[in-house]
Formats: C-alpha cells, structure tokens, sequence
C-alpha cells in the first residue's frame, strides 16, 4: 500500500516565480513520506509555506541527489549557470524544449556515471541505450527506467511496483471537487494493458489540497498524492508529451 502524506502540504493558486520554490513545491511531497531528499522535510515545507527562498532552500533542494544530477545536466546543455534556473526545473518535473538541448552522448556518459556501478552486468545495456533511441532527462524517465527498472524489471516484478511508480509519476489531473483538505480530481491511472505501460481513462482520486483551496476545471500537477498548484495548459501538454515519450521507450525494454 502507498504511504499517505501525514502533513499538510502547500499549493500555491499562483506559480512561484523562484526556481528554487518551484522545484521545491514537486519534491517535497515524497521527501516527507521519506523517499527522497535530506532529513528535515518541515524546513522544506517551512520554506514553501511562507515563499521563502534563500540559501537555505537552495541547500535544501541540492541534498536531493536522484533530481538535483539531472538538473546540473540540463543547466550545463543550455548554457545556463543555475541547475535551479526556473526554466531548468521546469524542463525536469514538466517538460520543454530544454530537454532538447541535452544531447545524446552527453545523457548517456552522465547515465554511465550515476548508474553503471549501480547496475547488474547484464541489465547495463538496456539502459546505455536509452539516450540514443530518443530518452530525455526528464523525471518520467527516472521513475519508468531507473527507479522500477535496476533489478526488478526483467525479474517480471512491474505489476508489483506499479502504484509506486503511478505515485511518483508526476500527472496533471482536473479538480472535480473541493472541500477540507483535499480534493477530488480526475486523473488517468498507470495501468499494464497487453504486458506495456500505459494510462488509462481518467478516475476520481482524492489529492491533498494544502492550504489554498481550488476550483472544479483547474488543472493541477499531482505528485505522490499531493497537489503541486496550478499548472496552464502549455504546462500539461509539455508534461503529457514528456512522459508519452519516456513510457515509449521504456515499453521497449519492458
């Protein structure tokens, strides 16, 4: 069974303008169920609550070492200074044409840092290949073919992980109904269908709301249970697109 989040998060109406805000508002959720990210998910969460930035959130949001790689490697291919630039962790939790400008040498030689060590012999080649065939740096990718895949895929064990992965998936969903501290939202599940990967028809799930409270047809960013705010059309389109392209790939080795 998925752990619920036992705080309240936040979820702010009006999308921080601060890079460090917004990578925040996505990765606090599993970082107070305990998943990832350092040890003090209140300062986090302090931080967010009153839209503090500084050097102490941008000290925060580093100690998430899954994330924080893939951002430096996005920076670094647009030429940007600040892995917590806002269009960089936009392009990581979201999508965009940043992603673009990761080349493929440049994805698989960071891939082979991070991971090689880490994985089997046998299992290596199925993920050095990824970033020639079209993967992205994009957090899909690490949820559908790093996080499950290191042991457990070819072992048949998808079925068994799936509500993980569904959860750490970052999906937008419309908010159907609101009240107290959650919502009620339609989102499409992650499902197996014919032995692949795939969405299925949307489904009313209860999300925790934070403090702000939402109207039926907005449309927000749900991670790990919890709203992320407001996300604009553009923002959902780019995130449907990102994660179609992740879960392609990801069916091929499956």
């Amino acid at each position: 069974m998925i752990a619920q989040p036992n705080a309240t998060p936040p979820a702010p109406r009006l999308q921080p303008v601060s890079g460090p805000l917004i990578f925040a508002r996505f990765a606090a959720p599993p970082n107070v169920l305990g998943y990832c990210g350092g040890s003090d998910s209140d300062a986090l969460l302090g931080h967010l609550q009153v839209g503090l930035d500084g050097p102490d959130l941008v000290a925060l949001c580093r100690a998430f070492d899954g994330a924080w790689p893939y951002l430096q490697l996005i920076a670094a291919s647009a030429d940007l200074p600040d892995p917590l630039d806002p269009r960089v962790v936009e392009a990581y939790w979201i999508g965009g044409p940043l992603l673009e400008a990761v080349t493929p040498a440049a994805f698989a030689a960071d891939l082979e840092r991070r991971f090689r060590a880490r994985t089997p012999g046998d299992e290596w080649p199925w993920l050095a290949s990824k970033p020639a065939d079209g993967a992205r740096p994009h957090h899909s990718f690490h949820v559908l073919e790093v996080m499950p895949r290191i042991g457990m895929l070819r072992a048949g064990q998808v079925q068994a992980i799936l509500p993980a992965m569904e959860q750490c998936l970052v999906r937008s969903g419309t908010v159907v109904a609101s009240g107290g501290a959650s919502l009620v939202v339609a989102v499409r599940p992650l499902i197996m269908r014919d032995g692949k990967l795939a969405f299925g028809p949307p489904v009313e799930q209860a999300v925790a709301d934070g403090r702000d409270r939402f109207v039926p047809g907005d449309m927000i960013a749900i991670h790990w249970g919890w709203s992320c705010g407001l996300i604009a059309p553009g923002q959902a389109r780019a995130l449907e697109a990102a994660t179609a392209q992740a879960m392609r790939a990801a069916n091929q080795t499956i």
